[in-house]
């Protein structure tokens, strides 16, 4: 009988999927200490993870495991070798939390154009009006460098484009006519772009080529005054050349939901830095969009199970041909 693990809360309608599945259990496991885990993992053919690390070491305790779903879309924290070297697909869910994050990102833009922190504290003591030491812009007819063009930038274009802005987007992996087909238009070189765009918007996934890509260089040829926005994943930016970027006066703010190092639990310079607001990477974290994940890891369990699992969810899908 298979039985399947969320390590952490998920919604409580993909458990009663899971339980509701004939010969399938499924139970919460919140303890993440060692022991705890130690008794658990063994018993698991299916895992549903969230933010645990998942390294070589953790892998060795499951002795039984199927198939491991990520309650999400980035897999930095998964050696995903390791497990392909068993035979255990990873999956992904790459349609729920697209449109939660592509909002939240545009929440980020329209917050740091009207400087919606500063203005609240200030009717907090309270400061009435406008200042001209808080200057703000509107989003229509300002021009957005949108790099990564996957299923969440393409509805952050999309977004972009209704409030009247010029749509740039970077992304080498589609092709031009592609995004011309959109409505948008499609840059060569992203430095370059970005010398273009008063809002750059970053889509991509943390791999080792994007990592540490928006650095220091890149971030000196983006238009002074602009504005950066990573919900994405932390480690493609150079929070120190970024730190250095605001505090210098060179970017008028950035938004951050994401940072190279998760959770942040120390004091980093970064936190201090001016006009910049960030979020604890909540961007995907809507009432919705917590559903939506957890129920398409629980249906890629049982896919699974029942051996007509969707390639397309599945970040090493050599494994599937392997089992076949």
């Amino acid at each position: 009988m298979p039985h399947v693990i969320a390590l952490r809360p998920i919604h409580p309608d993909a458990i009663v999927l899971l339980n509701a599945a004939p010969g399938v259990t499924a139970e919460i496991v919140d303890d993440l200490s060692p022991a705890s885990l130690a008794h658990h993992l063994p018993r698991a053919d299916g895992l549903i993870i969230r933010t645990l690390r998942v390294d070589r070491a953790f892998l060795a305790q499951c002795t039984n495991l199927r198939i491991l779903a990520r309650h999400g879309v980035g897999y930095d924290i998964v050696d995903v070798p390791a497990l392909t070297e068993r035979g255990i697909p990873l999956t992904i869910t790459p349609e729920a939390n697209a449109v939660s994050v592509a909002e939240h990102a545009l929440m980020l833009m329209l917050a740091l154009a009207r400087r919606l922190t500063v203005y609240d504290a200030n009717m907090r003591v309270p400061v009435w009006g406008a200042q001209a030491a808080l200057p703000t812009f509107d989003l229509a007819g300002k021009t957005v460098l949108v790099i990564g063009f996957g299923r969440i930038g393409t509805r952050v274009a999309r977004l972009c484009a209704a409030f009247g802005m010029r749509v740039l987007v970077r992304d080498p992996n589609i092709a031009k006519g592609s995004i011309r087909g959109l409505g948008f238009e499609p840059a060569d070189d992203a430095a370059e772009a970005a010398g273009a765009a008063d809002i750059v918007t970053l889509h991509l996934p943390s791999n080792a080529q994007t990592r540490g890509t928006i650095d220091a260089a890149f971030l000196a040829r983006m238009k002074p005054g602009a504005i950066l926005v990573n919900t994405a994943r932390g480690t493609i930016v150079d929070q120190a050349a970024l730190d250095r970027a605001l505090r210098a006066g060179h970017l008028a703010g950035a938004g951050l939901d994401v940072f190279e190092e998760e959770p942040v639990e120390a004091d980093i310079p970064l936190l201090t830095a001016p006009n910049l607001i960030l979020t604890p990477h909540v961007a995907a974290s809507t009432s919705e969009g917590l559903r939506r994940m957890a129920m398409h890891s629980a249906e890629a369990v049982l896919a699974c199970f029942a051996n007509r699992l969707d390639p397309d969810v599945v970040v090493n899908p050599e494994v599937l041909t392997r089992r076949n």
